[in-house]
């Protein structure tokens, strides 16, 4: 109900009259049935327009520290987490890794649509960044279309170390459904887990037009840590 308040009567108005979006490919999302949706990340405003552009719900999965700020300011962005549809997940690895898995599983095995960034975290400077394998294995899975998906200048709405969102127009591209279906039951083949994860990658640029590095950007802003402010 939060959700829904947040994104019709509240949030949603109020960000679409500001900021006035352009949205292509709205059609491309199914009408039902769970499906993954895959975007580039240049900024933590790719949570909130997103939804605000789909008929249906869609939940991300967002790192668990978000949930768990002490004070006003915790307070404050744990509620925004819980309005834009975002779960709390541990990215410590392991046995983490697995239950964040799981918890992507059980939203599209609920015949929902779950939000991934598969660069793993948001671009240090606007350019794409090799992604991570975890989608594929999710993707073959749950046996769901994957569908790509290009935040366009949100990055220059709300740059990293911002607070707060500059008046501009940013752009949503949503790409045709990806189906991998071919390599069903190759879960565990991490060669087949690359190839799907680079064909996804390649198609997000496509739409994007961002330069593509291929590296990790996690590796970036562990040189330059500034980066990740």
């Amino acid at each position: 109900m939060f959700y829904w308040f947040m994104k019709y009567l509240v949030a949603g108005p109020l960000f679409k009259t500001l900021f006035r979006p352009w949205v292509i490919g709205q059609d491309n999302i199914p009408k039902t049935g769970g499906a993954i949706l895959a975007s580039n990340h240049l900024s933590v405003i790719d949570s909130v327009f997103l939804p605000l552009y789909l008929d249906r719900r869609i939940s991300f999965l967002a790192k668990s520290e978000y949930f768990t700020g002490k004070g006003l300011k915790g307070w404050a962005t744990r509620t925004f987490m819980k309005a834009t549809g975002q779960l709390p997940i541990d990215r410590s690895g392991g046995k983490a890794s697995e239950a964040s898995l799981n918890t992507g599983l059980r939203i599209l095995g609920g015949g929902d649509l779950l939000g991934i960034y598969p660069e793993g975290t948001r671009s240090p400077d606007g350019k794409m960044y090799r992604g991570r394998t975890g989608v594929a294995r999710m993707v073959l899975e749950a046996g769901v279309p994957i569908i790509p998906i290009a935040m366009v200048d949100t990055e220059k709405m709300m740059p990293i170390g911002t607070t707060l969102p500059r008046l501009r127009r940013i752009g949503i591209i949503i790409g045709e459904p990806l189906d991998f279906s071919r390599f069903e039951g190759m879960e565990g083949d991490r060669f087949i887990l690359r190839s799907i994860t680079d064909e996804l990658m390649y198609e997000m640029q496509r739409l994007s037009k961002q330069e593509y590095v291929d590296v990790y950007a996690t590796s970036v802003k562990e040189k330059a840590p500034t980066l990740s402010r």
